[in-house]
């Protein structure tokens, strides 16, 4: 249980929250509960893509299990689903059967490779149809995948996605969930190994020499502000393709199978040496988002209930560094 659960807590999440916490009853026994103080409210004031994280987690535990030689049972909402908002009540009880003849899945070799790329994507090479439809074709049943790599469409997803990337900023109250979350320094990424991280030389440097920190970050009129703004047009209009996964419904049963799916495709997507990020603001629920959330429906949505979950830009980059972790010990309670 303890091998399986160190791997899935390197599952993708958004703002690094690392929203997981795991009752320990035994070598074979957990229950996955929410920590509630990491929740999103102002961004994702339903929790909908917390519980995306939370899929997320499932599947990448599942995966490891399977590699060591055991299935995972995993017995969604025991306790029934929350409601708009997230509660107490467990996300899943998870328990390991030894299983002699299960077949490892072949995805798990690239879950320690698996990083979300923020960076510029490299516009001199294209993605060919062929990987994106290996890329999509993994996703599984229980949802609908799709994706783009040329064309109008392409064009007009960045121009979509760099406009809700640079409203969420301009709005004060959404960038500030953000800002708060900010660990400038290694210093402070050390001390709290979640959030989003702003580390390396150049922004140590910066720190240190008192240019960058979180006042500027959040004032509109400094040029670290701008900075940012500039660094969200990079990211959207580099994209040079994307990828969704919708689902027919939006309980959280099915907020869960996206999570399941996207780790899916994020694997899928490293193994085939490509770079991913989730662009997902045009998906929120606050109501500043709502333009957006409009257009992206019309968009991409194949059904008049249909809910689109998630959406990444693809591409080629650099490698880069892991995001940080809390260590394991941190996550686990034991009875």
């Amino acid at each position: 249980m303890r091998r399986a659960l160190s791997y899935a807590i390197l599952a993708p999440n958004p703002h690094n929250r690392q929203p997981w916490m795991v009752d320990l009853h035994s070598s074979t026994e957990a229950v996955l509960t929410c920590d509630l103080q990491r929740l999103l409210p102002d961004t994702d004031p339903f929790s909908r893509q917390i519980i995306i994280g939370l899929g997320c987690f499932l599947e990448l535990f599942a995966q490891a299990a399977s590699h060591n030689g055991y299935r995972a049972q995993i017995t969604l909402f025991p306790e029934g689903e929350s409601g708009a908002q997230l509660n107490e009540r467990p996300i899943a009880q998870l328990t390991l059967l030894e299983d002699s003849q299960i077949a490892p899945d072949p995805l798990f070799v690239h879950a320690l490779d698996r990083h979300t790329n923020r960076n510029p994507y490299d516009m001199e090479r294209s993605i060919t149809r062929n990987d994106l439809t290996e890329i999509t074709a993994v996703a599984g049943s229980s949802v609908s995948a799709g994706g783009v790599v040329q064309g109008k469409r392409l064009q007009d997803l960045r121009d979509l996605t760099r406009g809700a990337l640079r409203d969420e900023i301009l709005d004060p109250r959404a960038f500030q969930e953000s800002v708060d979350l900010m660990r400038i320094g290694r210093a402070e990424i050390e001390a709290n190994p979640d959030g989003i991280s702003l580390g390396g030389a150049f922004l140590e440097t910066l720190s240190l020499l008192g240019v960058l920190d979180r006042k500027q970050l959040a004032d509109p009129d400094s040029s670290a502000f701008q900075v940012g703004l500039d660094m969200v047009d990079d990211q959207a209009l580099t994209a040079m393709g994307f990828v969704w996964i919708n689902t027919r419904g939006n309980g959280r049963r099915e907020q869960i199978a996206a999570g399941r799916s996207y780790l899916r495709v994020a694997l899928r997507v490293t193994g085939l040496g490509l770079s991913m990020q989730p662009m997902s603001q045009a998906l929120q629920e606050y109501p500043a988002m709502q333009p957006y959330f409009r257009k992206i429906h019309s968009m991409l949505a194949d059904g008049s209930e249909a809910r689109v979950q998630m959406l990444a830009r693809l591409g080629y980059a650099a490698k880069i560094a892991p995001s940080p972790r809390w260590a394991l010990s941190t996550r686990i309670r034991t009875s």
